[in-house]
């Protein structure tokens, strides 16, 4: 698709092809094709025409699909003027150059789509390196493809002609920039892992917001914490984690994380490029896997979630299942989806209905790793006051003339540290038995 944009005429109408394969589940081809319309509308282009196409057998080498279904598909291309051909499926190298010579229009896959929506909503400086890998790394198959749409002096060289020598070039050149794209990336990663060191030197618990895109994700964190994330009605609104401190009940600190949205057939290098930000939802403390229980779909969708953090290595972490967005379903609904997921918390981040529940499981899960304690801390040691105050949450604190006492919950790796400051609690009066002694 970037190589197309660069071109002088730029795509603006797309003819979108669905496809239902034998493997597929009844109607899974119309659901994908439907999300593709969503995506592609996301590039701002015009959609002219959408049609599903049912493979009957095995996937054809030349097209994808037969021959004389290409050819009509590509007549109705050009009698609605569209400029690009949209596939919702993995088309190789060979089949993709297959089609745009025999259209001579741009024919893009749904892996194409969903790296130019990651290029154009990227935003720091490591999501701009991640999704500039992947792009590079999906196009070094396909230069014979692209690059007569290259706009660099062509010299012909003396081994072969002018196309093939231009290549040679291109091939290198794209190397070139994956090596250099990977080295900046690991400079970022090692920066990130070092920031992220440092937080959990200070164990303040977190939790990352994983889920399907366009589940409500951002509206969630601003809501919680009165950040200003971009919550956009539209896939893909944010790619980079967004952290922030929300204050739980009980007044101790959760670092909460906003992560990138996840979708069915996610290119698998977009998965390896943004290992490093989807790092967050690994080291937190627990997730909480939002889905939009107003979409039809969403079982799908939360399969999909779940297949991705099992990909990421993040399946055993501790999950709230939480559905968002209940102001949008009817009482029939909404019931049904209770007792489909007994388990499941059930909010509305837009109304703000449940997040009291939301917050209360929060702050029991974030528990875990604390303890609650009773301390003495001797006057000569008021720097072990401010480590407590820092590390922990302190409810209580009063002073007296052998000391400062706390109270409070405290990391449970911080034990040794202040074990030999606790007030052994008074012991319980024993029970009296009903009957006095003799």
């Amino acid at each position: 698709m970037a190589d197309f944009l660069e071109g002088k005429r730029p795509a603006t109408r797309a003819l979108l092809v669905g496809v239902q394969t034998p493997d597929m589940k009844p109607g899974e081809g119309a659901e994908l094709l439907t999300e593709l319309n969503e995506l592609v509308e996301n590039l701002g282009l015009a959609i002219t025409h959408s049609t599903l196409i049912k493979l009957r057998d095995r996937q054809q080498p030349k097209f994808l699909i037969g021959s004389g279904k290409a050819a009509e598909l590509i007549a109705r291309a050009k009698a609605d003027g569209a400029d690009v051909i949209v596939i919702d499926e993995e088309l190789s190298p060979a089949q993709q150059r297959n089609w745009e010579e025999e259209s001579g229009l741009a024919v893009i896959d749904r892996q194409e789509v969903i790296l130019e929506i990651f290029a154009d909503r990227a935003q720091t400086r490591e999501a701009v390196l991640q999704v500039a890998l992947a792009r590079m790394e999906y196009s070094l198959p396909r230069l014979t493809r692209a690059w007569s749409h290259l706009s660099r002096q062509r010299g012909k060289g003396k081994m072969g002609g002018e196309g093939e020598t231009q290549l040679e070039q291109d091939r290198r050149l794209v190397r070139n920039r994956i090596t250099h794209l990977k080295s900046e990336l690991a400079q970022v990663i090692s920066q990130r892992a070092t920031q992220r060191r440092k937080r959990q030197r200070t164990p303040v618990p977190g939790a990352a917001i994983v889920g399907y895109t366009n589940a409500g994700k951002s509206t969630l964190l601003n809501k919680l914490t009165g950040a200003r994330v971009l919550a956009a009605d539209k896939l893909f609104a944010t790619l980079d984690p967004t952290t922030r401190q929300l204050a739980l009940p009980d007044g101790r600190t959760l670092l909460l994380t906003d992560t990138v949205g996840f979708i069915r057939r996610l290119p698998h290098r977009l998965v390896e490029a943004f290992k490093a930000t989807l790092e967050e939802v690994i080291v937190a403390d627990f997730l909480i896997h939002l889905l939009d229980a107003a979409n039809p779909n969403v079982d799908q969708h939360h399969a999909t979630t779940l297949a991705v953090l099992g990909e990421l290595g993040a399946a055993d972490r501790p999950t709230l299942t939480v559905f968002n967005k209940t102001d949008l379903l009817d009482a029939n609904t909404l019931a049904h989806l209770r007792a489909q997921h007994p388990d499941a918390l059930f909010i509305s981040a837009h109304s703000g209905t449940g997040l009291d529940t939301l917050l209360r499981h929060c702050e029991a899960l974030a528990t875990d790793e604390t303890e609650s304690a009773d301390l003495l801390i001797p006057h000569s040691r008021y720097d072990l006051v401010a480590k407590l105050h820092s590390i922990g949450h302190v409810k209580k604190q009063e002073s007296l003339d052998d000391g400062t006492r706390l109270s409070g919950r405290f990391p449970k790796k911080f034990t040794a540290l202040y074990a030999p400051f606790a007030i052994a609690l008074p012991a319980k009066p024993a029970k009296q038995s009903a009957k006095k002694s003799r």
